[in-house]
């Protein structure tokens, strides 16, 4: 990927009009330098129906034209996760840059595909998980940094839905990546991660539903010197969706819901806790958006805050704890036709 002028603007499609994208693009009013500029969808209807709501120039009917629209610099993909991976290869074929939605592919080998893909074509790329971009996430992160709670040694965190089961419903849907692993899962793995590393071992216990893809799960991820992550997620029961990290200086609480915070909560010892009010721009959405934009106009081909190695670990945690579940995810390889 060349490097691109600092002043420029950098001109943004969506691939898969649906209710994440719909959310995320009132947020692009708080990017400074990003221009939204195209929108593909399977169906020429929903796109044109998707561009007329939002103000948006172009609207194509199929994945092929906005991959040759020479006026798209990076694809923002919000398909459905088994889609995600043959989309993001042509793309990464086609040279666009490229923010995907989390989480980030249905299996560990389309992943590894993405990830050798937008590195040996020089695109970049980098999974949309808003929540470490978040200014009170960005606080957390220079505070443990900075040792205000020591050595971070536990995380807890919860995320679940009340949702009413429906076959037809995506989120009860095997084919469309379903189940509470890849839609909630990936928020309390994710946070585990960022401040743990990656896990020696995975222990998930759950149920499934009559579609077979999971609804609830409760993981247990160890490390080798002793350090733990108790992460619940659910679809069949709503939860408080807090994030706790426990160091051996005190911890930080964040509360509901954790993966997109206004404030938090630092408690050390000897001191009365402290609460930091960090409210985002807009939904929060535009954090993630602004570090892509620099990312582009800086010439970057990866986030330093969400590395693509930080996908793959977080990636693996899921399939190997959706398998221990009986779930076996799988990739839709004509998704880009």
């Amino acid at each position: 990927m060349a490097v691109v002028s600092t002043d420029r603007v950098i001109r943004w499609g969506i691939v898969g009009p649906g209710r994440i994208a719909d959310s995320v693009v009132p947020d692009f009013a708080h990017v400074e330098g990003a221009e939204l500029v195209a929108v593909a969808s399977r169906s020429q209807e929903r796109a044109q129906a998707f561009a007329d709501k939002h103000g948006i120039a172009r609207a194509y009917g199929g994945y092929g034209q906005i991959l040759g629209d020479d006026e798209v610099d990076v694809l923002y993909v919000a398909t459905p996760h088994p889609q995600h991976e043959a989309v993001a290869l042509a793309a990464a074929a086609a040279g666009k840059a490229l923010l995907v939605e989390k989480s980030f592919t249905a299996t560990v080998a389309g992943a590894e595909r993405v990830i050798d893909a937008v590195r040996r074509e020089q695109v970049f790329a980098m999974e949309a998980m808003w929540t470490r971009f978040q200014p009170a996430v960005v606080k957390i992160r220079e505070l443990v940094a900075d040792g205000a709670i020591g050595e971070v040694r536990q995380v807890q965190a919860d995320l679940g839905v009340d949702r009413p089961y429906d076959p037809e419903d995506r989120l009860f849907d095997p084919a469309q990546g379903g189940g509470a692993m890849l839609d909630l899962g990936v928020y309390v793995v994710s946070l585990a991660q960022h401040f743990l590393g990656n896990p020696t071992t995975v222990s998930a216990s759950g149920s499934l539903a009559p579609t077979g893809v999971d609804v609830e799960a409760g993981l247990l991820l160890g490390y080798d010197d002793g350090k733990a992550a108790a992460l619940l997620m659910s679809l069949r029961n709503p939860t408080p969706g807090t994030g706790r990290l426990h160091g051996t200086g005190g911890w930080i609480e964040i509360p509901p819901r954790f993966h997109h915070p206004r404030s938090f909560v630092l408690n050390r010892k000897g001191h009365d806790p402290e609460t930091f009010e960090l409210p985002p721009l807009g939904v929060g959405y535009s954090h993630e958006l602004i570090e892509v934009t620099q990312c582009l106009r800086e010439g970057r081909l990866e986030s330093a805050v969400m590395p693509l190695a930080d996908t793959l670990a977080v990636q693996r945690v899921l399939n190997e704890a959706s398998e221990q579940l009986g779930v076996f995810h799988h990739e839709d390889e004509r998704a880009a036709l």
